[in-house]
């Protein structure tokens, strides 16, 4: 009976609530002092962009950007205009690159991250930062999209990898 008992206990922590920084509950109290924006992009990691981007762009029927190489984030990427969003594909660029590492355990691809805008990343990593959430970088880069980015540590965030990204001013957009 005791081990029923400490089966369900070890089940029951598993699927807790894990507040990031160590279960440090209490610097998650008390509302962010910035806001987050609306989600920019979906991105997906794919062992061939121009097969990915083709299949999107000749099966889906859906608008893709030219390829474009980040040597500062080991990928390439291509967007995809989604109405609503984008969906943003990424090949590594070297054996080096993190999008490499994923394919290793996942050689299909699959989803990587969920990018959302916020009106002032630096503001918004002091704010994390404060609270114990773990960013993956000390200080932002620049992205794609010209604007700086912030990725924000997946197991502080239930497992997925989340990108906060500097939002661009409409009339720039």
């Amino acid at each position: 009976m005791a081990s029923i008992a400490a089966s369900a206990r070890r089940a029951a922590a598993r699927c807790a609530f894990r507040a990031p920084a160590r279960n440090n509950v209490a610097a998650l109290r008390g509302l962010a002092t910035f806001q987050l924006g609306r989600l920019n992009h979906v991105a997906l990691a794919v062992p061939d962009i121009e097969e990915a981007s083709a299949m999107w762009r000749d099966a889906l029927g859906a608008s893709v950007s030219e390829l474009q190489a980040l040597p500062d984030h080991g990928v390439t990427v291509c967007f995809v205009d989604a109405g609503n969003t984008h969906v943003e594909l990424l090949e590594p660029l070297g054996d080096a690159s993190p999008i490499a590492a994923f394919l290793a355990k996942s050689p299909s691809g699959g989803l990587h991250h969920l990018c959302h805008e916020v009106d002032d990343v630096e503001a918004a990593m002091a704010d994390l930062k404060a609270r114990g959430v773990r960013l993956l970088s000390e200080e932002p880069k620049i992205g794609a999209h010209g604007v700086p980015v912030v990725f924000l540590h997946p197991k502080d965030t239930n497992g997925v990898l989340v990108e906060l990204q500097q939002a661009i001013p409409a009339e720039d957009s």
